[in-house]
């Protein structure tokens, strides 16, 4: 299944690419935790990843041994429906700019993450990584899906005509500290934290949440992730992506439940079945991962629990001090 693959030195120079998002801080997170010494990375406003110049002069100053690609323009339903250009475009130019820059540096570790969208829309239940191509994509954000798995076939080209030890990884949807949570942009669970949160602010008798509540999703926190990261660079070397995720799934009707009692939400919940529901299962199969050892430690209840109290300090206070501020003036 899998070439052998050893430890990585601590002292392994490290570049996370993305690492002030949801994925990458989490991946930074976890690797100064387990003792690597030299995690690099850079802020989108001081390294653009579609710049191929600025890409190959940050790889000159670094000179990383290790290769995280967790950098991407990501969004919920509504971003990707509406802007797709922009996500097939920028996606794109990141990947190619990192994967080429990193073959020109001799990068031999790469793991690049791609995303549970790849597979096709009605593919069988649990989603095998053998489902690839084998079917029509979800519409709604199918401009992504092409990024994400013309991402994948390079990690494969580079493995075949260069010999590189590169990886490919496929999340199911991820949710934890640092997200995005607003509320045109951003994801389902992270999405519904805030509506319940807000709700519960202006004592609302209802809260309305989009589509059928029917659709069944998969959800990981991104801490786990990060630790499958570590453990695929250190275990996984094969061209075939390779899933992550719970091996679990819920209807979204359950989510809102569960997200609406962690909130302290006591109103209805309302399903507007004029929005779109999106794919109506995405559950993948994780057999080949967990056939490796790795299973997550997180478990959804306690992993929105933790992301609300992050919400609550971090972001949803950091809103409530900005509009004091702005509304205080002087005489």
């Amino acid at each position: 299944m899998s070439n052998p693959v050893s430890a990585l030195s601590r002292a392994t120079v490290v570049y996370v690419a993305g690492h002030h998002g949801l994925v990458g801080s989490a991946i930074v997170r976890h690797l100064r935790r387990q003792g690597f010494s030299n995690v690099v990375g850079a802020r989108s406003a001081e390294l653009d990843l579609r710049d191929r110049v600025a890409t190959r002069r940050f790889f000159e100053h670094q000179s990383p041994d290790v290769v995280i690609d967790a950098a991407a323009r990501v969004g919920g339903i509504v971003a990707n429906s509406e802007y797709p250009v922009d996500f097939l475009g920028d996606n794109l130019r990141i990947q190619l700019n990192l994967l080429e820059t990193a073959h020109e540096f001799g990068v031999e570790r790469l793991l690049f993450l791609g995303s549970s969208c790849i597979y096709p829309k009605f593919a069988l239940q649990p989603i095998s990584e053998s489902s690839l191509l084998t079917g029509p994509l979800e519409e709604t954000n199918d401009a992504y899906a092409i990024a994400k798995i013309a991402g994948i076939m390079h990690v494969q080209g580079y493995r075949r005509q260069y010999g590189r030890r590169w990886i490919s990884a496929m999340p199911t949807n991820l949710y934890g500290p640092g997200d995005n949570f607003d509320l045109r942009t951003s994801h389902v669970l992270p999405a519904l934290l805030r509506k319940f949160h807000e709700g519960v602010l202006k004592d609302d008798d209802e809260v309305v949440v989009w589509g059928s509540g029917r659709p069944r999703r998969e959800f990981l926190h991104v801490d786990d992730l990060a630790a499958a990261c570590l453990f695929l660079l250190e275990n996984y070397d094969h061209p075939t992506p390779i899933n992550v995720g719970s091996g679990e799934d819920l209807e979204i009707s359950e989510l809102a439940e569960l997200v609406a009692g962690v909130a302290g939400f006591r109103g209805r919940i309302v399903f507007d079945t004029s929005k779109p529901d999106g794919t109506p299962r995405k559950l993948l199969n994780v057999n080949r991962l967990s056939e490796l050892g790795w299973s997550p430690s997180i478990s959804i209840a306690d992993g929105i629990a933790s992301t609300y109290r992050w919400f609550v300090e971090n972001v949803s206070k950091q809103r409530s001090s900005q509009r004091a501020f702005q509304g205080a003036g002087l005489d």
